[in-house]
């Protein structure tokens, strides 16, 4: 974590699933059933490469590898039923460290985002449901830009709605495409891998990346802990 500064920080920007919620293998296992049950193409790979897009770059993606025939709609509707059931249930866990580092960044006072590429219908749900939407001052959400990450255009929208600049803001990613948003954004930026190892290009950028929140969190307590 020496790589991190927190001089001048004046807020913290989330991504959401597999770096708030351990929501992706959720996600994956749900994705690849629902292919099965219905006879539609899947592999690994593309199902990897799904993750931190939205919703309108998966299809993209999907008919860019399966084809323009893909039954999208129909893999959504199926997908959609499976995983509300899921949140309604409350069954999604939390990610190892959240509660501490949300409690350091309360201490500290610094204003907290979550910035999704899940549509904001399903988002809302999915924070509130593990007590984290009342603990966040803005939610953006993969329906309310234009582009998508690895776009930079959520993180840009998250600093202006928190009213600050996007080099006082950190944000945390699991995906590459996240930390390659939150990077051309202009935000320090720190990759906590889930279902995704680091890139070459974040590698070789000096992206700090650590194993869970609580590394963050712990960083956060020392440095505003009064002595």
């Amino acid at each position: 974590m020496n790589e991190l500064t927190t001089d001048g920080l004046r807020a913290v920007v989330f991504d959401m699933d597999g770096l708030l919620l351990d929501s992706e293998r959720i996600a994956y296992d749900i994705g690849r059933q629902v292919s099965l049950d219905l006879g539609i193409p899947w592999t690994h790979e593309v199902a990897m490469q799904m993750i931190g897009l939205n919703s309108r770059e998966h299809e993209a993606l999907l008919k860019g590898a399966f084809g323009d025939d893909y039954p999208l709609e129909a893999h959504r509707a199926e997908f959609g039923l499976r995983y509300e059931a899921v949140i309604a249930a409350g069954s999604i866990p939390l990610k190892p460290g959240v509660r501490e580092l949300f409690d350091a960044l309360e201490a500290a006072g610094l204003p907290r985002a979550v910035a999704t590429s899940t549509r904001r219908s399903r988002a809302l749900p999915k924070l509130d449901a593990v007590g984290l939407l009342a603990r966040v001052h803005v939610v953006v959400a993969g329906d309310e830009v234009a582009r998508g990450k690895p776009a930079p255009d959520i993180f840009l929208a998250a600093a202006e709605r928190l009213g600050h600049a996007p080099a006082d803001c950190l944000a945390l990613e699991d995906s590459n495409a996240g930390v390659r948003a939150a990077r051309d954004a202009g935000m320090r930026v720190v990759m906590v891998p889930d279902l995704l190892t680091p890139a070459d290009d974040i590698r070789a950028a000096g992206v700090p990346v650590v194993k869970t929140l609580l590394d963050i969190a712990t960083r956060f307590t020392r440095q505003y802990t009064p002595v």
